[in-house]
C-alpha cells in the first residue's frame, strides 16, 4: 500500500488528464461503512479486535479517535498495513472533558450519540459547519425510552449534541427511518451494551435498507444475533458479547463506483477484486444499473468485471443506493436519451445538497438536467470542460474527475476533499493511465 502523501490533497485544484481507454484491475480501499461498523462493535465488545484492510480515511480516523476519548479502548492504527487494533484498557467508559469533534463524518457522529449513552458523565459531540446543519432529531427522540438523555445544544435537532451517559438501559423504543437508516444502525449496535433486551420499532418506512443489512451482517460476523420482523422491528437480547479476534473489511462499493463509471463512459474494461455477489453493500447494485444502460458485466463471489457498451438512458429508483447516485449521473451525461433518477430526497441532507450540486455542475458542462425535490432527469449529450466546484464533498469531486477522463479541460477544485472517504483516489486514478506508470 502506497502511504506517500499525495500533494494533490493539498492543492487548490487539479486538472484531470483525459484517457482514451483502459483495461485494468483496480484495487479499491476497504469499505468505509464496514470499517465504521467494526470499529463501533469492537469498542463495545470488551475483547481485543484486529480490523484488517480497514479504510483509513478522515471519517474513520475521526471515529477511532472519538472512541478512544471514552477511555475504555485504544485504537492503534497501522497505515502501512491498513489495520486497526482495538484493545480494551480495563477502564470504564467515561465522558471526555473536551468536545468530541468528527468533522463531516456523519455515520460516526450518529453512532457516537448512542454510544455516549454508555459513558459516565456528559459528552458533547459536534462536527464541521455542514454537520451542524444535518438533522439528528429522530435519533434524539428515540433515545429517552432507552434511558438516554440526548439533546441538541441549540435546540434545533442538529449538532452539537449533548448526551448524559451511563444510562443506556435498553427497553423498547421507536425511531423514524425516513431521514437516515443510520439512526436505526446506531441503536442496534449500541443495544449490545444495554442492561436489558432492546426492541427497536421503525415508525414509518426505512430508507437505505442495505445499510441496516450491513449492520446486521457485521454483528453476525462478530457473533451477535439480532432478531427482526422484516424492516419493521429489531430486537437485541441483553447479555450478548461480540467476539474479538480478526475481521477483514471488504472493498468499498461506493469507492468502486467511480471506476465502474470510468469503464462505462470510456468503453473500457475494469476488474474489481475482493467484492462480489455476496456483498451486503447496496452500492454493489450499481453494476446492475450500468448493465441496464448497456454495459457488460460479470459478477462472481470474488470479483466484479465491467466492460463499457453503447450507453442509453434508463429510469431508476436509487433510494437503496444513494451514495452512488452521482456516479450514475456522470454516466448518464454521456448516454443516449434521458436517465430519470428518482426517490433520492435523502441526498438533500448529505455532505452537501447532492441533487443541487450534481445538477449545477452537469449544467456547467453543457448537460441538460431537470431538477426535482427527490429526482434528477439527465439528458445525455457531449459534455464540455468546466471548472468544477466540489462543495467540500468527496463524492462530487470523485464523480466529476471521472468525467474528466473522457472530456478535456475538466478542473476539480479542492481535490483534497476526497480524503474523507478515499485518500488514495487520485493515485488510484493514475493507475488507469498507461503514460503515468511511474505513479502506480
Amino acid at each position: 500500500m502506497n502511504t506517500t502523501p499525495d500533494p494533490r490533497l493539498k492543492a487548490q485544484e487539479v486538472a484531470v488528464v483525459p484517457l482514451a481507454a483502459f483495461d485494468e484491475t483496480v484495487s479499491v480501499l476497504g469499505s468505509k461503512s464496514y470499517t465504521n461498523r467494526y470499529l463501533a462493535i469492537a469498542s463495545l465488545s470488551g475483547q481485543g479486535t484486529v480490523i484488517h484492510k480497514a479504510l483509513l480515511s478522515q471519517d474513520t480516523l475521526y471515529f477511532a479517535r472519538a472512541i478512544e476519548a471514552f477511555g475504555h479502548v485504544t485504537c492503534d492504527i497501522d497505515h502501512t498495513a491498513a489495520r486497526i487494533h482495538v484493545t480494551p484498557t480495563g477502564r470504564p467508559m467515561t465522558a471526555p472533558n473536551e468536545e468530541i469533534f468528527v468533522g463531516g463524518a456523519g455515520t460516526p457522529l450518529r453512532f457516537l450519540i448512542s454510544m455516549a449513552g454508555h459513558a459516565q458523565g456528559t459528552t458533547v459531540i459536534t462536527g464541521n459547519a455542514r454537520m451542524q446543519e444535518r438533522p439528528m432529531g429522530d435519533l434524539l427522540a428515540a433515545l429517552p425510552a432507552l434511558g438516554v438523555d440526548a439533546t441538541a445544544v441549540r435546540g434545533n435537532g442538529s449538532p452539537p449534541i449533548r448526551v448524559v451517559g451511563g444510562s443506556f438501559k435498553g427497553g423498547a423504543t421507536s425511531v423514524s427511518g425516513a431521514i437516515s437508516s443510520q439512526f436505526t444502525s446506531s441503536l442496534i449496535i449500541n443495544a449490545l451494551r444495554a442492561e436489558t433486551d432492546t426492541e427497536i420499532t421503525i415508525s414509518d418506512e426505512l430508507i437505505s435498507k442495505p445499510y441496516v443489512e450491513m449492520t446486521l451482517a457485521a454483528l453476525k460476523e462478530m457473533g451477535v444475533s439480532v432478531g427482526r420482523d422484516g424492516y419493521h422491528r429489531f430486537t437485541v437480547a441483553a447479555g450478548q458479547q461480540a467476539r474479538g479476534g480478526e475481521v477483514t473489511v471488504e472493498p468499498d462499493a461506493s469507492g468502486m463506483s467511480y471506476f465502474l463509471a470510468a469503464a462505462a463512459i470510456l468503453n473500457s474494461r475494469v476488474v474489481i477484486p475482493g467484492i462480489g455477489a455476496g456483498s451486503h453493500q447496496g452500492d454493489v447494485h450499481l453494476v446492475e444499473a450500468l448493465q441496464r444502460m448497456g454495459c457488460h458485466t460479470q459478477v462472481t463471489d470474488t470479483e466484479i468485471t465491467l466492460t463499457g457498451g453503447q450507453l442509453r438512458g434508463i429510469d431508476i429508483d436509487m433510494e437503496a443506493m444513494p451514495d452512488v447516485v452521482p456516479s450514475l449521473a456522470i454516466v448518464a451525461a454521456y448516454a443516449e436519451g434521458t436517465t430519470r433518477i428518482t426517490n433520492i430526497a435523502s441526498l438533500r441532507v448529505k455532505e452537501c445538497d447532492r441533487i443541487a450540486a450534481v445538477t449545477t455542475e452537469l449544467r456547467k458542462m453543457g448537460i441538460d438536467v431537470e431538477e426535482h425535490d427527490d429526482a434528477m432527469y439527465i439528458t445525455g449529450g457531449t459534455p464540455h470542460g468546466a471548472v468544477i466546484d466540489t462543495y467540500d464533498d468527496h463524492r462530487i469531486a470523485m464523480t466529476f474527475a471521472i468525467g474528466g477522463l473522457r472530456t478535456e479541460d475538466v478542473v476539480i477544485k479542492d481535490p483534497g476533499c476526497v480524503a474523507k472517504s478515499f485518500p488514495a483516489f487520485w493515485q488510484t486514478l493514475d493507475t488507469l493511465h498507461p503514460n503515468l506508470e511511474s505513479t502506480k
